[in-house]
């Protein structure tokens, strides 16, 4: 793309941050560019934080009902699938799996606590708990 083709529609969820994008300058290269972002990509972008917010609230009743353990509404919560929360801590899918169980929760290390705490940017206590309303 050139650099007039750069996307410049105010996306509203990039919150008035502009980011880089690549483009062709005039003499054949590749330069950054400011860009505001475009319709379809807000679209997109607003659609997966709704999704995200849905299986929190899901995830937030089952915590509730003792079916989960509150690892699976922080992970929705920060916006995070199993994958996403496997590859940034490192831990294999189906011991997160395990995770979610209350019993196999409350048996957690604290090492591995803290783990699930740094990648999702909270306190251990707060990882151990879920709004009360």
């Amino acid at each position: 793309m050139k650099i007039s083709d750069v996307p410049q529609e105010k996306n509203k969820t990039l919150g008035g941050v502009r980011k880089a994008m690549y483009a062709v300058g005039e003499d054949g290269t590749y330069v950054s560019v400011a860009s505001d972002g475009w319709k379809a990509e807000e679209i997109v972008t607003s659609q997966a934080v709704e999704e995200f917010e849905r299986l929190a609230s899901i995830a937030l009743v089952e915590v509730k009902k003792e079916l989960a353990s509150p690892l699976s509404y922080h992970m929705y919560k920060n916006r995070m699938d199993l994958t996403q929360l496997s590859q940034s801590t490192g831990f294999f899918k189906w011991t997160i799996k395990k995770d979610f169980k209350v019993e196999a929760f409350k048996k957690i290390s604290q090492k591995r606590l803290q783990t699930y705490a740094n990648v999702m940017g909270i306190k251990i206590e707060e990882l151990l708990t879920v709004p009360t309303e």
